[in-house]
């Protein structure tokens, strides 16, 4: 409780030993923290847009729809789909699906604990790759996309099976 404040006292304290000028040096940290939020802003603002278009369309359903016959033959429990697919784009969006999830099924069930454990072993590649590129102006991504999804598609399988065998 009193962790913040305390770390918050020795910087200053440090800073006035050192003779720094503390507060014109976290200003002027201000100032570029601003500057960042400015440049990443538009990136953001069209992909919760798009996340927001495309959840109200009833996208990740059908597309959730679309790959469940894969899943099921991968192993993948059909419920969890509908998770795989909306967390690499929102974070919100997939707490919500995950909270659902674990409603329905319970925290203890195996789709309740494959759920929670995709969820938390796969990244929004999606939205960090907005907010990260998008603050120092990166806007050819390469291979970033297809290594990152890769990356989350391992994720997800790892986590099912993994689950599955010890679950």
């Amino acid at each position: 409780m009193y962790a913040v404040p305390v770390i918050i006292g020795i910087i200053v304290i440090f800073g006035a030993a050192k003779r720094v000028p503390v507060f014109d040096c976290f200003t002027e940290g201000a100032k570029e923290g601003l500057k960042s939020v400015l440049s990443i802003a538009p990136s953001l603002i069209g992909l919760i847009f798009a996340v927001t278009m495309l959840d109200a369309s009833g996208f990740f359903e059908l597309l959730a729809d679309a790959l469940s016959p894969l899943c099921v033959s991968a192993g993948v429990p059909p419920q969890v789909v509908p998770l795989a697919v909306i967390r690499p784009v929102t974070g919100s969006g997939s707490f919500a699906v995950l909270s659902g999830i674990i409603d329905k099924y319970g925290a203890d069930s195996l789709i309740g604990k494959t759920a929670s454990v995709i969820s938390g072993s796969t990244e929004t590649t999606f939205y960090a790759i907005t907010v990260y590129y998008g603050a120092v102006g990166i806007k050819k991504t390469r291979y970033t996309v297809p290594a990152a999804l890769t990356a989350d598609m391992i994720g997800m399988l790892t986590a099912v099976w993994s689950c599955a065998a010890f679950g």
